[in-house]
């Protein structure tokens, strides 16, 4: 069964088929149900509610209507896209090709994730620290293995993770946005962080202590973990940017010494 099938709960008492409306509603603002997120088939998902087909098909109606649900014929139904980026493809070029933004991109996030960290050491329920637990042996396995790519993935999702765990709707919905930044690469700081020795090691060891302060319920100490983390990540960015300055000054002497 897909993911989307094991988070209904079947229908009790009042009109049917706004009581299915309101529970997907519910769990689209909570962040449970992403766009994108194909809901069970027909038939299972009118067995999970506990509701008869037609009066499911009553509802799905009704969500598209209000454009919340993409409804294919002969496909499964999908959740609309309802929070796109904060940015433009054009304007995420732009904003990835000038240095500052790097550093105006960090500082946000320093204080927003300082926030949900907070919040997560305070409403984490056992799920949310289970994912993270997951989270952090995926990092491990692909850092020591030298999967870039499995590893950015894991990174954010440890991110956004801890922000699902602040169980802060606008939160969840504005922090998602925020992600397609790193996601797609607008910022390579990762891979730029992965030239420097010991880097690697040292961030997940900051990964590592962020959620053993929501594991151990210490809001100050998570919050403080997660602006250390980030101060950390921007320090190191700015000791590469300016290594590499010295290399290349050091090769034009070089070479204006031989001509």
């Amino acid at each position: 069964m897909d993911k989307a099938g094991k988070v209904f709960e079947p229908i009790a008492t009042g009109s049917v088929a706004e009581s299915v409306i309101h529970q997907i509603e519910a769990m689209i603002v909570s962040g449970i149900l992403r766009e994108g997120t194909k809901l069970p088939s027909e038939r299972a998902l009118s067995e999970q509610l506990n509701v008869s087909r037609p009066k499911l098909r009553e509802a799905l109606k009704q969500l598209e209507k209000d454009d919340l649900l993409v409804v294919k014929q002969g496909e499964r139904s999908e959740i609309a896209p309802l929070i796109g980026s904060a940015m433009t493809p054009a304007f995420q070029e732009l904003y990835g090709r000038h240095p500052s933004a790097l550093f105006d991109f960090l500082e946000y996030r320093r204080e927003q994730e300082a926030f949900a960290a907070g919040l997560a050491a305070k409403r984490a329920t056992k799920a949310d620290k289970e994912i993270l637990t997951e989270i952090l042996a995926e990092m491990e396995r692909s850092r020591i293995a030298k999967d870039f790519k499995a590893e950015h993935l894991a990174d954010v999702q440890f991110h956004s993770a801890i922000v699902a765990a602040s169980n802060n709707s606008t939160l969840i919905h504005m922090m998602a946005s925020i992600y397609q930044l790193t996601k797609r690469g607008v910022f390579s700081n990762r891979l730029f962080l992965r030239t420097m020795d010991g880097v690697g090691q040292k961030l997940h060891g900051q990964h590592c202590n962020i959620a053993q302060c929501i594991f151990d319920s210490d809001a100050e100490g998570a919050a403080e973990a997660a602006r250390y983390h980030l101060d950390y990540v921007e320090s190191s960015i700015r000791a590469g940017q300016e290594r590499d300055a010295r290399e290349r000054l050091g090769q034009k002497r070089k070479f204006m010494r031989k001509s």
